[in-house]
C-alpha cells in the first residue's frame, strides 16, 4: 500500500463526521493484561505456589501466570466500554485477593524485595505437552537472560477496531481496490503501529511509573543508577526504568531490526530470528546431563514472544497455531501495546482516564498518514524512546521530530495533543459524554509541569517521607489490599469459584488426552 497523502487525517476526521459514521467509535475493543508480582507483608516476593483457588494458570481465562510462579496475570476479555474492562480487572484483583493466604498484589512494574536470583521461582503448568513447553520457554528465558529480569511487571493493552468502521474506511480508500479486505485491514493496523513506534514516546512520559527500584533488583549487576537511599537506586529524570536496558534487555536481540512497514516484511524478519542458531545459546545447550531441557532450541529467538518490542501486532492462533503462523495464514486482529508501567497510586495500575487516553492516542496512529520507516528512522524511533525513559523529565530534553530536527519534547508532545482534539470531539460525540477531551486536558497538564507525571510523584514520595522504594511500594500495597478487600457478590464469588474448578479440570483432561511424547510434541511444533 502506498503512504497515504499528507491530507488523510483530515479527511479521515471528515468522513467520521458525517451521519452515521461517528456511532462507529463507540464500538472500539480494548482489553487489558495486567501484571503483580504476589509477596509477603514484608515485601518479599512469594514461594509459594499459583493458590489453588485461582485454577489452573494453564486454562483459566482470565488469571494465569507469566514468567514467575509468583508473578500473576489477570486478562480481562475485550470491551467496547473502558468502564467495564477496569470493572473486570477490579473483579478479578478482588477474587484473587480473597483466595490468597496472608500476601499482596505488588503494585509497581519494578519488583519487590529479592533473595538472589534463585528467589524467583519460574512458573509450573502442569505435565502436558502445552504446559511442559511454557515451562521449558521460561527456563530458556532464565539460562539467556537471568531470572530477575523475567519478574519485572506491566500492563498489555488490547487494541481492535470494528469492522463496520474497517468497510467505512475502506470504502474511501483509494489505495484500498488492489487489496482484500482482511489485507486492507493488515496494512492499516501497520500504519497504526508504524505511528506508534513513532510517538511511544509520548505514552512512556505521561504514564511511566518506574524511576527507582530496590537495590537487590540490580544486586552483583552493573549499573548507571544513582543511589537516592541506602536500598534504593534512581534516577532524577527518570520515566520508566522498566523500558531501559535495565529492563527486558537482551544483548543478543541489539542487532535485531523487526519490519513494520508490511505485514511480510516483518513475519520475514521476526521469523529469521526464530531460525537462526546463535552461538552463545548453543554453548547453553537444549538439555543438562540428566536429559532436563534447558532452553526450546538454540536460535536468537526461541519463539516470537520472545522478541521484546513496545507494540505487537496479534491474531489469536487456532489449533496449535504459532504467532506468526497466524499472523500469515488471518492477518492482523488486533494491536497489543506493551509499553506500560503499573501505576503504584492506583489500586489496579490502571484507570478509566488512562484508557480512554490510551483508545484516543491509538486511534490518532491509525488515522494519521504513516509512511513506511528507514534505517535512519528506527534510529531516530530508538533514540527518541530512550531519551524519554532515561531522563524524560529532565527540563530542555530535546528529541529528533519527523523532519530531523530538534524539538523540545514538551513542545512536540503539545503539537501531538493539540492534533488529537479534534478526533477527542468525535470520540466523545460517538459515546455521548466529555471523557476523552477531559483525558487529553489532563495529560497537557503533565506537559506543562513534570511533577504531575507519575513518575515524578513516586520519586516525590521517595523523599519527602524519606522512604526506601520498598517501603513506599509496600505501604501502597496494603493500602490496595483495603481497597480490594470488599467482599464480591456472593454470585459473582460463585461464577468465579466455578471458572476455577473449571479450568483445573480442563488442565487435567489435556493432561489425560496428550499421545505424543513431549520431545515429538516440541518437533512438530518448531517445524510449523
Amino acid at each position: 500500500m502506498t503512504a497515504y497523502t499528507d491530507s488523510s487525517y483530515r479527511e479521515a476526521l471528515a468522513l467520521l463526521d458525517q451521519s452515521g459514521n461517528t456511532s462507529l467509535l463507540a464500538q472500539l475493543k480494548r482489553g487489558i493484561e495486567k501484571e503483580g508480582l504476589r509477596c509477603n507483608n514484608q515485601g518479599i516476593i512469594s514461594q509459594k505456589p499459583h493458590p489453588k483457588g485461582l485454577g489452573s494458570a494453564l486454562t483459566h481465562p482470565s488469571i494465569t501466570t507469566d514468567y514467575s510462579e509468583a508473578l500473576l496475570e489477570f486478562i480481562t476479555p475485550a470491551y467496547e466500554s473502558g468502564h467495564e474492562a477496569i470493572a473486570h480487572l477490579d473483579i478479578a484483583h478482588r477474587y484473587a485477593l480473597s483466595q490468597m493466604e496472608a500476601e499482596l498484589i505488588w503494585p509497581n512494574s519494578m519488583p519487590c524485595i529479592l533473595q538472589g536470583e534463585m528467589s524467583v521461582p519460574i512458573a509450573n503448568y502442569g505435565s502436558s505437552n502445552v504446559g511442559q513447553l511454557k515451562h521449558i520457554y521460561r527456563h530458556g528465558l532464565w539460562h539467556r537472560y537471568g531470572r530477575i529480569m523475567q519478574c519485572i511487571a506491566g500492563i498489555h493493552y488490547n487494541f481492535s477496531i470494528p469492522d463496520a468502521l474497517w468497510d467505512k474506511l475502506r470504502e474511501t480508500d483509494s489505495d484500498a481496490a488492489q487489496l482484500s479486505r482482511q489485507d486492507y485491514i493488515s496494512a492499516r493496523y501497520f500504519g497504526l503501529l508504524r505511528n506508534f513506534r513513532r510517538y511511544s514516546w509520548l505514552l512512556v512520559y505521561l504514564f511511566g511509573a518506574s524511576p527507582a527500584v530496590c537495590s537487590t533488583f540490580l544486586a552483583g549487576r552493573e549499573h548507571q543508577l544513582e543511589p537516592l537511599h541506602k536500598h534504593t537506586l534512581h534516577l532524577p529524570y527518570a520515566t520508566s526504568l522498566r523500558m531501559s536496558d535495565l529492563g527486558y534487555q537482551s544483548n543478543a536481540q541489539s542487532s535485531l531490526r523487526v519490519c513494520y512497514n508490511q505485514i511480510e516484511t516483518y513475519i520475514d524478519t521476526l521469523g529469521e530470528a526464530v531460525n537462526v542458531p546463535v552461538e552463545l545459546y548453543q554453548g547453553i545447550g537444549i538439555k543438562d546431563d540428566s536429559g532436563q531441557y534447558k532452553q526450546l532450541n538454540t536460535n536468537l529467538l526461541q519463539i516470537e514472544n520472545e522478541f521484546y518490542s513496545d507494540v505487537r501486532p496479534k491474531r489469536v492462533a487456532r489449533n496449535g497455531e504459532k504467532p506468526l503462523e497466524a499472523l500469515g495464514q488471518h492477518g492482523v486482529e488486533y494491536i497489543e501495546v506493551r509499553c506500560t508501567d503499573l501505576n503504584p497510586f492506583l489500586p489496579l495500575g490502571i484507570d478509566v482516564p488512562q484508557t480512554t487516553f490510551m483508545d484516543l492516542f491509538l486511534c490518532y496512529c491509525l488515522f494519521k498518514s504513516s509512511p513506511d520507516s528507514d534505517t535512519a528512522e528506527y534510529e531516530r524511533m530508538q533514540s527518541n524512546l530512550q531519551s524519554t525513559v532515561m531522563e524524560g523529565r529532565k527540563p530542555g530534553l530535546m528529541l529528533t521530530n519527523h523532519n530531523g530536527e530538534e524539538q523540545l519534547l514538551t513542545d512536540w508532545g503539545t503539537e501531538l495533543l493539540d492534533d488529537m482534539r479534534a478526533l477527542a470531539s468525535l470520540l466523545d460525540q460517538a459515546n455521548g459524554h466529555s471523557f476523552h477531551l477531559d483525558a487529553l486536558n489532563q495529560q497537557r497538564l503533565k506537559l506543562a509541569d513534570s511533577s504531575l507525571t507519575p513518575s515524578a510523584q513516586v520519586l516525590n514520595a521517595l523523599t519527602e517521607q524519606q522512604l526506601e522504594f520498598s517501603e513506599f511500594t509496600l505501604q501502597q500495597a496494603l493500602a490496595h489490599r483495603k481497597v480490594l478487600s470488599e467482599p464480591l457478590d456472593k454470585a459473582v464469588r460463585k461464577s468465579w469459584s466455578d471458572e476455577a474448578a473449571a479450568s483445573l479440570k480442563a488442565q487435567a483432561d489435556q493432561e489425560a488426552s496428550d499421545t505424543l511424547s513431549f520431545d515429538d510434541f516440541l518437533a512438530n511444533y518448531l517445524k510449523r
